[in-house]
This record gives structure tokens, C-alpha cells and sequence, in this order.
């Protein structure tokens, strides 16, 4: 038995250090933080199962089983409830779910009334779409019901269902939504473990970075590959923390570490991201200065990076070796920098990027060493009276001038449905509304015509791809019921697991379902059947497309200025709170979660200027990507700002008070007018550099000798910040003073 329990452990002990030993273990580890497309792909395949088989056995015992086509509706009722349920809070979902269960019947009783007349059948799709997007302003439950409805009378007129008909499928569509409720709300809601999952893939992926940056530092020549796969492996760890912070609950952190509490855990997520980045460029800038050719100097920071991997934050026993050896690696870091500024001759540049280094893994271990003391004082049964309480803020959103875009969409899909009604008949007078469906779904969640043309273009390429793919699977499985259901279920389950990630991807697993969707309803598929969906999908797409273009058209070039504009607005409070933090007492311990709303809105910037991004060689492109390098600087810099926002206890003579706030009316000044540059708002305009303060801090501010904080050092961001928005104001035309 003793002998059992040494190897279990060992093997246990195996399994969590596998990951750090090979490579390839890490990646598929980390490779879906939190498991959340596995578990939402999961829930929508098991419910599409479920609600199939449920009604196919009902219909069976009743006598009924020679229609499956009730059992497709339960089935896209199971999965859609899963899918398009998006409302903010769980009990608005629970109404939602509920009332797609209506909306379903609306749509199969009204499809089944208007089925032989094509008019009424096009007016009723018509005002479907209209309404999905003209409601939606109201909250995304009306898009969901207007959605479904469409679906539904779209199913019910290709079906030309009777009355008859009606209450199997009735009956369908409740199981469906039954299944959906119990998926949605019941099985697998332990947002706990989704916290835990993801977290550990966050560690994973982090350790994994770190392994690579120690090869690096070992490798004797400079390997650009290597930089690429570290860069790659960053913007990785990146996407993780703002999933990781997506998920941190005041609950969830209870539940998992009592004691903890979330701005403390979201922190640590920042400050380990933050870190790993600022080490990974501050050793390739070394490399390049020739820094690691000394031994000493290698071998410390190979310490450090060892130590800050090896650190068990959140083990459950809070022990000190925990965290010691971090500490100590750092001190030693932090003595090294003392002897070398100590020295009679003038310090190497390379020195700052030590310092640097030094900075910000002092603060990711001070983080630590608070989560200990918190998750310590805990287990004793005590309060730690220091530790900042969570506050929540609201922002109150712009009132709008002119239609709303829900309206103008809404308005895009009036004309792009008569469009594609028409394009329908011509087409395929058969399936006239699969033009109508595409055109719809390319509409869906697009303003600017690039990012329309985008998800026109990888609409169409995935359809092509897996009409080939589907149409040659179905060929070959056909008349083997049970193995097309199986394919058809892994099929739907890759869709939707691939939707993140790849929406080229997912549709060419729609389009493959519905290759398998047509040999089992229809009893054999064409290659001229399948060609016609292809052929149906382009036109959709470019109706869809050229509406956008003379309805009510959104340049893609205003919608990347309006996110950008979107980005500097987060950008303006966060900097100018910092720098009023060094003569205040300002609430600053929200920084990390604003950092975390940067990183997203720059997100959305890459996502609206992808067109642009993808025509090389045209001036725009040149622009966009100018703009977007500037747009990242800034970013990056900004980020480094948080480390420093926590350092209280700043001396500085009384003359510096002014300076500061001369700052950060410069900044705001700069902000807000190349925002207007920006956006076309504003034509002309002078912009600040920071250069005098700059000078009046560095010979007013105290030595290091002096004081035990250095101001100059915790400045340096934000002059770097200020030169890239006084640079991006440059290229789009203004003056600088």
C-alpha cells in the first residue's frame, strides 16, 4: 500500500511537471484557456444530440417514426438556444430561453400558413430581418427571437408544412428549448472551474514563454526565429489574461482562494503578462548590446527568470519557499544595479534595461507576497486591513446623434433582403432564400465595408472548401444513416469549436453539415445541388457588400478612426490619473483593469483594419500600418505604467507640484485633439511636447542616493507615450510646439 501511494504521487507529480518537460504537452495544454470553447461546443453538440434522439424515441413509441423532420427542428432549437442567448445577466437568458420557444412556434405556424405563396412567404423573411436588427437596439434578446423566427419560417416554407404537421413539431421545438434550458443553466455551470481551467492554461502558456526566453538567453548567437516564436508565444499569454480576467467573480475567487480578492488575483494575471514581455524585449535589446556576454550578468537573470516560473502563488498551503526564491533572485538583481550605478564610470546603456527588468518583477513579487499574506492571514481566521476593496464604477455611454446603427443596419437589410430575394428566384427558384440567409448572416455583426467584404470573402472561400469536402463525404457515406448522423454530430461539434478561432474554418464545417443535412432530408445529394448553395453563398455575400456601399455607408477608414478614437478615450483617464497620482492620493488600483480594456479596444482597432492590413503595397496600408505600430507603442507603454501606479511615497521639491500638472494637461491636450485629427473632426491643431518638464524633473528630482523612489524612472513611460502621440499627430498633419 505504501508502495502504491509513493507511485501514485510520483505519477501525479509526473503528469503536472509533463508540461514544463516537453514542448508540445504545453501548447495542446494551453492551447483552449478554461476550456471554454470545448465546453460551449460541447453543450450545444450534446443538446443538438439529446433533443434529436429524444423526439425521434417519442415519435417512435407513438407510432410516428417515418418523419425525422421534427426531430432537425428540436435539434436546431437544442443548439440555437445554446448559441444565440447572449443577454448580460442569467435571468434575462432564462427569459430569453423561454421565449425562443414561442418565437420557434410563431415561425413554424406562420411558415407553414404563407407556404403556397412565394409573395407572402418573401414579405415575411423580409420583415424578419428588418426587425432582427431594427429591435435589436432594445437588448440582443430581440435579435435572438427575430432570428430564430426566421429560421423557423424559413424551415417550414421549404418543407410546406400542413397543420397537421404542426403539433410533432411543436412538440419538437419544446424538447429543444427544454434541453437548451437545462444545458444553459444546469449542466456544467461551475464558473469556478472555468476560472481554475483557465488560469492554469494562463500558467501554462507562461511557463512555456519562459522556457523559451531562458533558451534564448543561453543561445550564443541571436536567432531571429526564435524572437518570432517568443513574440508569437506573447500575444498567446496576452489573449489568455484577458480571458483569465474575463472570468474572475468575487464568488469564484472565495470559492477557490478564501481570503483573495479579485483585484488582487487580476493584478497578478496583468503583472506575470507584463513581466514575461518586458523580459522578453529587454533580453533581445541585451543580446543585440552584447550584455549577456558576461557571464555574471546571464547567469543572474537565467536565476530570476527560473525563480519568477518556479513561484507557486496560489498554492493552496501558503508556505515562504514559495515565493523565496523569487525574492531573493530579485535582490540580487537589484544589488547588481546598485554596484553598477555605485561605480566612478559613467553606467553602460544596457544597464536601464536591467533596471528595468528589476522594476517590474519587484512588483510582481510584492503582488505575490500580498496574495500570500492575504491567503495566510485567512487560513488564521483574520482580516488583512490593508488590502483595497473592490469598487465598481459605470460609465455613462454617449448619447447618440441621428439614427442609431441598429436603425441604419436595419434599413442595409430592408434592401439587402428584396435584393437577394430577387438574386434567389434567378438563382435557384427551388431554394430561393439560401441567398437571403447569406446575405443576412454577413450583415450580422459588420458596420464598415471592409469588415463586410472580410466575412464575405471567408463566407464564401469556407463554403467552397466544404462543399467539396461535404459534397465527397456525403457521396460516400450515403445511405448509411447511422455513420452520416455521426459525422454530422463531430461535424457540428468542430463548427462551433472553431468559431473563435477561424471563421473560414467554421464555415466549412457548416457547409459540410448541411451536405450531410440535405442527403438525409432530401435522399441524396447533387453535385449541382451542392454547386447552387456555393453560387447562392457568393451572391449573398455580395449583395450584402454592395448594399453596404450605398446604404447608408460606413468607410472603413471612419470605423477604425472611431475605434481608435474608442481606444484614446480609455487612454486619457488612465494616463492622466497616474500622473496625478504622483501629487495626490488618487484610487489607481483599477489601472490593471483598464489595462486589460486597452488591450482590447487596440484588439478591436486590428480587427476593423484588417482589410487594410491585408492589401500590401497600397498607400493605405502604408497608413494603417504606421498608425498601428504607433497605436501598439503606446499600448505597450502604458502598460508598463501599472507597476509603478502601485509604488507610493514619492519625494520631489515643492516646485515640481506645477510641473506635474502641466503634464497632464499637455497630455489630455494632446489626447483629445489627435483624437479629432484622428477622426476628421479637426483640421489643424499644435501639439505639446514634453521636453521642458522632462528637463525640470530630471534636475529637480531627488538621486537614488536620496530617495528610495525614483521619479525619473517611473516617468520614463510616460514621456515615451507622449512622443508616440505627439509622432501619430505628426503623420496625420499637426504642428508641435
Amino acid at each position: 500500500m505504501i508502495l502504491l501511494k509513493i507511485i501514485v504521487f510520483r505519477g501525479g507529480e509526473t503528469v503536472r511537471q509533463l508540461h514544463r518537460k516537453h514542448r508540445w504537452v504545453a501548447r495542446l495544454l494551453a492551447a483552449d484557456p478554461g476550456h471554454v470553447r470545448l465546453q460551449k461546443a460541447g453543450r450545444a453538440t450534446a443538446s443538438l444530440i439529446l433533443s434529436i434522439f429524444t423526439t425521434l424515441l417519442i415519435m417512435r413509441f407513438t407510432g410516428h417514426s417515418g418523419d425525422i423532420t421534427p426531430s432537425i427542428v428540436s435539434g436546431m432549437l437544442g443548439l440555437m438556444g445554446i448559441m444565440v442567448v447572449m443577454d448580460d445577466t442569467k435571468q434575462k437568458m432564462k427569459i430569453t430561453t423561454l421565449l425562443l420557444g414561442i418565437s420557434a412556434m410563431f415561425g413554424i405556424s406562420i411558415g407553414s400558413m404563407v407556404a403556397g405563396n412565394a409573395y407572402y412567404i418573401d414579405i415575411v423573411m423580409i420583415i424578419s430581418i428588418f426587425s432582427s436588427f431594427y429591435f435589436s437596439r432594445f437588448g440582443s434578446r430581440y435579435f435572438s427571437l427575430f432570428m430564430i423566427f426566421f429560421l423557423t419560417v424559413y424551415f417550414s416554407s421549404v418543407l410546406k408544412l400542413s397543420s397537421a404537421q404542426l403539433p410533432w413539431f411543436y412538440i419538437g421545438i419544446w424538447l429543444g428549448i427544454a434541453y437548451a434550458f437545462l444545458f444553459n443553466f444546469f449542466l456544467f455551470q461551475d464558473t469556478a472551474k472555468n476560472l481554475r481551467r483557465s488560469l492554469h492554461s494562463f500558467h501554462i502558456q507562461s511557463n512555456l514563454t519562459l522556457n523559451l526566453l531562458i533558451e534564448a538567453m543561453l543561445d550564443k548567437e541571436f536567432i531571429p526565429k526564435r524572437k518570432v516564436e517568443l513574440e508569437r508565444h506573447i500575444v498567446k499569454l496576452r489573449e489568455y489574461a484577458l480571458i483569465v480576467s474575463g472570468y474572475i467573480d468575487a464568488d469564484d475567487v472565495q470559492k477557490l482562494w478564501p481570503g483573495l480578492l479579485p483585484n488582487q488575483l487580476r493584478l497578478y494575471v496583468f503583472d506575470t503578462g507584463m513581466l514575461i514581455e518586458t523580459l522578453t524585449h529587454s533580453i533581445y535589446s541585451l543580446k543585440k548590446a552584447e550584455a549577456l556576454e558576461l557571464e555574471d550578468v546571464k547567469q543572474l537573470l537565467i536565476s530570476v527568470t527560473e525563480a519568477i516560473r518556479d513561484a507557486e502563488v496560489l498554492a493552496p498551503s501558503v508556505k515562504e519557499q514559495n515565493i523565496e526564491p523569487a525574492e531573493k533572485a530579485v535582490q540580487r538583481l537589484r544589488l547588481l544595479i546598485i554596484d553598477l550605478f555605485g561605480r566612478d564610470e559613467q553606467p553602460k546603456g544596457w544597464i536601464y534595461l536591467i533596471r528595468r527588468i528589476e522594476s517590474i518583477a519587484n512588483h510582481v513579487i510584492e503582488g505575490a507576497v500580498t496574495i500570500q499574506h492575504s491567503l495566510h492571514f485567512h487560513q488564521r481566521g483574520e482580516v488583512l486591513s490593508d488590502v483595497p476593496e473592490e469598487e465598481s464604477s459605470e460609465k455613462e455611454s454617449p448619447k447618440e446623434e441621428g439614427l442609431k446603427p441598429t436603425t441604419k443596419k436595419a434599413y442595409q437589410a430592408l434592401v439587402a433582403g428584396i435584393l437577394a430575394i430577387i438574386a434567389g428566384q434567378i438563382i435557384s427558384p427551388t431554394q430561393p432564400y439560401w441567398v437571403l440567409l447569406t446575405t443576412f448572416v454577413v450583415l450580422l455583426g459588420t458596420e464598415s465595408i471592409g469588415r463586410i467584404y472580410t466575412k464575405g470573402y471567408q463566407r464564401s472561400l469556407g463554403t467552397i472548401i466544404g462543399a467539396v469536402i461535404g459534397f465527397t463525404f456525403a457521396k460516400l457515406l450515403s445511405g448509411n444513416f447511422v455513420l452520416e448522423l455521426i459525422f454530422l454530430f463531430v461535424v457540428v461539434f468542430l463548427a462551433f469549436y472553431l468559431l473563435t478561432v477561424s471563421y473560414t474554418l467554421m464555415n466549412v464545417f457548416i457547409t459540410m453539415l448541411i451536405a450531410f443535412m440535405y442527403d438525409l432530408l432530401l435522399g441524396g445529394i447533387t453535385f449541382t445541388l451542392i454547386g447552387a448553395r456555393v453560387l447562392d453563398t457568393i451572391a449573398g455575400a455580395a449583395i450584402a457588400l454592395g448594399v453596404s456601399f450605398f446604404i447608408f455607408p460606413k468607410k472603413t477608414k471612419d470605423k477604425v478612426a472611431e475605434s481608435i478614437g474608442e481606444f484614446f478615450g480609455e487612454l486619457t483617464p488612465f494616463v492622466t490619473e497616474y500622473v496625478r497620482g504622483f501629487r495626490e492620493d488618487v484610487n489607481i488600483k483599477e489601472l490593471s483593469e483598464c489595462a486589460f480594456l486597452l488591450d482590447q479596444k487596440l484588439q478591436a482597432v486590428r480587427e476593423e483594419a484588417q482589410s487594410f492590413l491585408q492589401r500590401p503595397g497600397s498607400p493605405i496600408y502604408t497608413d494603417m500600418t504606421r498608425w498601428m505600430t504607433m497605436l501598439a507603442a503606446i499600448n505597450y507603454y502604458a502598460r508598463h505604467l501599472v507597476a509603478s501606479a502601485y509604488r507610493k511615497g514619492f519625494e520631489y521639491p515643492d516646485e515640481l507640484e506645477k510641473v506635474f500638472q502641466e503634464i497632464e494637461e499637455k497630455l489630455k491636450h494632446n489626447i483629445d485633439h489627435v483624437t479629432k485629427l484622428i477622426k476628421g473632426s479637426e483640421q489643424e491643431c499644435v501639439l505639446h511636447d514634453l521636453d521642458q518638464e522632462r528637463e525640470q524633473v530630471e534636475r529637480l528630482a531627488p538621486s537614488r542616493k536620496q530617495s528610495h523612489r525614483d521619479l525619473i524612472h517611473h516617468l520614463y513611460y510616460v514621456w515615451r507615450i507622449n512622443q508616440s502621440i505627439v509622432a501619430l499627430g505628426d503623420e496625420l498633419g499637426a504642428g508641435k510646439e
